[in-house]
């Protein structure tokens, strides 16, 4: 066997070269959760921003809260009338 006929029976490029596809596939996974994350919390505040105020107080928020209450850091007594 010649020496070009070896080299043109190796593949190019190995598939299983460190797991490089595994990882990329673990890493589209969590990137795409991200993104669907991302895109329900942007529907959440613009859903929560078309209410009224006195639609807001009901649920015990106000205007400067809906974006740290969609992310979970709302302190629920810190809208509070007193």
């Amino acid at each position: 066997m010649s020496t070009m006929s070896q080299a043109a029976a190796r593949p190019a490029m190995s598939l299983n070269s460190g797991g490089f596809f595994r990882r990329f596939g673990t890493w589209s996974v969590v990137w795409a959760q991200a993104l669907v994350d991302y895109l329900h919390r942007r529907a959440a505040i613009k859903m929560l921003r078309q209410m009224n105020d006195r639609e807001l107080r009901d649920i015990g928020l106000t205007r400067s809260q809906i974006e740290d209450a969609v992310r979970g850091f709302a302190t629920p007594d810190f809208g509070r009338l007193r």
